[in-house]
């Protein structure tokens, strides 16, 4: 769907600028030189009449006024910002469903808004970000995940921790896998199926965030990706691609289970809620579950 808008809005604007662009270099300097014969003829010519003249056909009107507009939302949606809404629990307890972000799209690399072409490198993907990407097997949709893994990574998932031994060149100075430092928080504020999950906080690099663990949950290991010359559970992250998890680790569904994210699938970094709304509607309501019950102020701000 956002494929189809950012299409759109490219078309609109191109179709709306042709049209204004057009009318200036043609058609309104034969309005100004009709107006000045009409002068010419009538010293005293009514301002009416004047505007009569000179006024611009619907159309030409039409995309006068709107051109500015869809391309400065065009602009700003495709270079700088685009907002999106959190569909699924898979990010919690960083993102809820109802959370509203904004993706910084300049963070990686600008691309044209169609072909999705790098045009400037900006920078690449940190270990730690909150990411938005093409779904590898069906771009067509868009997924949320963390940063765990870049190229280069050996990444190793076993009993419910990461273990990262980071690309390293120098074979005799390289450091071993290093487990994911935990550290728990409390149990029960989330529940999964009744089941209270475990919260822990996570460093990953310089950034802590908090995660969700469900310990009743298996890991369904006999799903996870299958890569050539690994072990269940071992992932090595190809040259320009990059590992994705989600922080609901026993409800993502991630790297661990459908590979890698390619560079090319890369949409922006997600870097702040600008609201948030509840949807808590009993079935019995008679207005439509996706109207909000409440507005959660307090979670408004960056992401970690």
């Amino acid at each position: 769907m956002a494929a189809h808008f950012s299409l759109i809005l490219v078309i609109v604007t191109l179709v709306s600028g042709l049209i204004w662009l057009i009318d200036v270099i043609f058609f309104a300097p034969k309005r100004r030189e009709a107006l000045a014969l009409a002068e010419a003829k009538q010293a005293d010519l009514s301002e009416e009449a004047k505007e009569s003249i000179i006024r611009e056909s619907t159309v030409v009107e039409f995309a006068h006024s709107i051109f500015p507009v869809i391309a400065f939302v065009l602009i700003l949606r495709s270079f700088i910002y685009e907002p999106f809404q959190i569909p699924s629990g898979s990010m919690k307890p960083t993102l809820l469903v109802g959370d509203f972000i904004l993706v910084e799209k300049f963070s990686y690399g600008l691309r044209d808004p169609v072909w999705r072409s790098k045009l400037v490198e900006t920078g690449e993907p940190e270990r730690g970000d909150v990411f938005v990407f093409k779904y590898p097997e069906n771009p067509q949709i868009d997924y949320i995940k963390r940063v765990i893994g870049l190229p280069g990574d050996r990444i190793v998932y076993q009993n419910k921790q990461f273990l990262i031994e980071p690309k390293c060149d120098d074979g005799a100075n390289c450091p071993p896998a290093k487990a994911v430092k935990l550290s728990s928080v409390n149990r029960g504020e989330f529940s999964q199926e009744g089941i209270p999950l475990s919260r822990y906080t996570e460093q990953l690099g310089d950034i802590e965030h908090d995660i969700l663990i469900n310990p009743s949950r298996p890991d369904f290991s006999n799903h996870f990706y299958e890569q050539a010359g690994t072990a269940v559970g071992e992932f090595i992250v190809p040259e320009g691609e990059y590992f994705a998890i989600g922080d609901n680790r026993d409800n993502s569904t991630d790297s661990r289970f459908w590979g890698f994210v390619p560079e090319a699938n890369l949409v922006g970094k997600a870097v702040a809620i600008w609201i948030s709304f509840e949807f808590e509607r009993p079935a019995s309501s008679w207005l439509p579950t996706w109207v909000p019950t409440g507005v959660r102020f307090d979670r408004v701000g960056a992401i970690k």
